[in-house]
């Protein structure tokens, strides 16, 4: 009896949703279409007003989409529409009662001549067409008897390949003082060399990276310009003043490690680095995670005895690092002093010094390590010639400008660059694909690095023959898996493929070279990257070896070498543990070593002429330049890494850019 009630209920139940629906069916309002449309970004939408009795599905209906792209251009409309509501659809130029395929029109491929793009939510013709270069018509040609503002998300649709970004550089004119001769059938250096007036062994000078001749090779040719007679004019005295002074003379280098023994006199340094002493001083810390009938419980919790507050722990590294390299001098014969402070990003604590006069007698000061500080340091201690390093990587070496008492231990970006154009410019026939975050257009690094490879292609080929493309990374969280689409895009199968990412972020770095390690296979590729590319966390280093990539890098060290081995061990012995490649405690060694005993062994002349100085370091080589007698020192040594696809760390032959 009481299955029979039941089917019965039931039974009431479906016949009068049934019921409901015809008679809501029957009583819903035609939906009129809006003749007012708008344009948004590029994309044309029909301004809808909602009327009374009209629901989403009666409107998605008549506007021929569904009611998922009606809430998602209307994210109000998901929790219902309302009379006098204005909602915005996309244009759709179709019958109102032909509805929404969800099947994509198979097309035959054609991967010679077109990428292939799966269709993200909001995607439209234009963004398209903004991504990758081509004209909206062009994308519309290549889906003939397709409309692509109406197929669905995932469908995949047919863009041109293009070579792109390539035609809008704007750089300066190719150097006037040479031209270029391509090489016909049955040249040889003899003959052209002859056809221009020039002997063999200038035009092998000019040609360094040529010395057979093949068809179709560029040979740069000198131009032959002109004397022009001087004007017998009388000149005043001023008019015929030249100042040389700011013209740095460089010193011969030794030829072989500068010995370091038998030193005599005492040192004083300051250590001027952020220790955060206060906060280490902390050693408990509050837990309120528990919650109990509702209400927080905070509980105190003692730290480790090894705990360190992690801001702190790379500078005390590198305080570990002066520590050793202090002994090691003093074993020697050099008498120093280290007169160590807790100097953070405040200007309080290293102003208070600076008024009491305690670092007026110091013969060197390392750090402080922020900018500001830095800038404060260098006008105190310019005029009273003591030498200040600064110890770690700055953002920008601008600091160095008028300061020729600082020197920066680190190569700065624009140094890395000048290494990497240097490097590219041997491949100077290939395919250069140029990967860069700057969506905006206004990083001045990206543009000057651009430049500088310019300028080392355009020393070996007409500008009209480089190869060049610039492409702006984006997330895969932006374009999904079409992401590597746009990097295939860039490519060229016949070709090898130079490509170099101008970026020190990690997110940038990973996902580039996740996509042409998955490219390699397909394109010849050789990649470059700025020297963060070897330190960038959470890096899969099988990428770099993989891909046998060329690094240049501050650092490398040899642990087969005795005094690397000694370092470890003294460093165990005093600290319980050894440092890892990345530790700042190698750089605090070679910084306090390098300038202690050169001040020791060539006085004042040393800080004029570092170059005069080269002892046997651990981690690094000092190579300091400046631009003039005014400014300040920069490193400039970068070694050139190469990860081979032998899992092995390669160090490539040194070269002098500057000879």
């Amino acid at each position: 009896m009481e299955i029979k009630a039941k089917n019965i209920t039931t039974w009431c139940v479906t016949v009068f949703l049934l019921i409901s629906g015809i008679l809501t069916a029957s009583s819903q309002v035609v939906v009129e279409k809006s003749k007012d449309k708008v344009i948004i970004s590029g994309t044309v939408y029909y301004v809808h007003i909602v009327k009374k009795g009209e629901t989403a599905y009666s409107i998605a209906r008549a506007y021929n989409i569904t009611v998922e792209e009606l809430n998602r251009e209307n994210p109000p409309a998901v929790y219902g529409i309302n009379e006098g509501q204005s909602l915005r659809i996309p244009f759709r130029e179709t019958p109102a009662g032909e509805q929404v395929s969800q099947e994509t029109v198979q097309q035959k491929r054609d991967d010679a001549r077109f990428i292939y793009h799966r269709l993200q939510p909001g995607e439209t013709v234009y963004r398209l067409s903004k991504l990758y270069g081509v004209s909206e018509n062009e994308i519309i040609d290549a889906n003939p008897g397709r409309e692509i503002s109406r197929l669905p998300v995932n469908a995949v649709i047919a863009v041109p390949r293009r070579e792109f970004m390539a035609g809008r550089q704007e750089f300066a004119a190719q150097d006037s003082d040479y031209i270029f001769h391509r090489v016909i059938r049955g040249e040889s250096l003899a003959s052209i060399a002859e056809k221009y007036g020039l002997s063999v062994r200038d035009l092998r000078k000019e040609n360094r990276n040529i010395r057979f001749p093949q068809v179709g090779d560029f040979l740069r040719i000198p131009v032959v310009k002109k004397v022009v007679e001087p004007v017998t004019a009388e000149l005043l005295p001023d008019s015929m003043k030249k100042d040389s002074s700011s013209i740095p003379v460089l010193l011969p280098r030794p030829s072989g490690y500068t010995p370091v023994s038998n030193l005599r006199g005492s040192m004083d340094v300051a250590v001027l680095l952020p220790f955060y002493l206060r906060e280490n001083a902390v050693r408990s810390d509050i837990d309120s995670s528990r919650v109990v009938k509702g209400r927080r419980v905070y509980r105190v919790i003692k730290r480790n005895e090894d705990w360190i507050y992690p801001a702190s722990l790379g500078f005390l590294e590198m305080y570990q690092g002066i520590l050793l390299a202090a002994d090691t001098l003093r074993s020697v014969g050099l008498d120093i002093s280290l007169h160590v402070y807790d100097i953070r990003s405040d200007t309080v604590e290293l102003t208070r010094l600076i008024n009491r006069g305690a670092l007026a007698e110091m013969d060197l000061i390392i750090g402080p390590v922020y900018s500001h500080n830095l800038e404060i340091m260098t006008a105190y201690a310019g005029p009273l010639g003591i030498p200040v390093v600064s110890p770690v990587p700055l953002f920008s070496n601008s600091l160095l400008s008028g300061n020729p008492s600082l020197f920066m231990a680190n190569a700065s970006l624009e140094v890395a660059q000048d290494a990497i154009a240097r490097k590219a410019g041997e491949y100077f026939d290939n395919n250069f694909v140029f990967i860069h975050s700057d969506t905006a257009g206004v990083d001045p690094d990206v543009k000057n690095f651009k430049h500088k490879i310019f300028a080392e292609l355009t020393n070996r080929l007409p500008y009209e023959e480089i190869r060049f493309k610039e492409l702006i990374f984006y997330s895969r969280s932006k374009f999904g898996n079409d992401s590597i689409n746009r990097l295939s895009h860039a490519l060229s199968e016949d070709l090898n493929n130079t490509v170099i990412i101008a970026s020190e972020e990690t997110p940038v770095i990973s996902e580039t070279l996740q996509e042409i390690h998955s490219l390699a296979r397909t394109y010849p590729v050789k990649v470059f990257g700025y020297p963060a590319m070897r330190s960038a966390e959470t890096l899969d280093l099988k990428y770099l070896f993989d891909l046998d990539i060329l690094i240049f890098s501050p650092y490398w060290i040899d642990y087969s070498k005795r005094d690397v081995r000694k370092f470890n061990a003294d460093y165990h012995e005093k600290f319980l543990t050894e440092p890892d490649e990345m530790s700042y405690s190698w750089l605090g060694y070679d910084i306090t070593y390098y300038f202690l005993s050169g001040i020791a062994i060539h006085g004042k002349e040393f800080t004029e002429h570092p170059e005069i100085h080269n002892p046997d370091l651990l981690y690094t080589k000092f190579d300091f330049r400046r631009k003039t007698t005014n400014d300040g020192f920069e490193n400039h040594k970068l070694y050139t890494l190469r990860f081979t696809k032998d899992y092995v760390i390669q160090l490539l032959p040194e070269t002098d850019p500057e000879q």
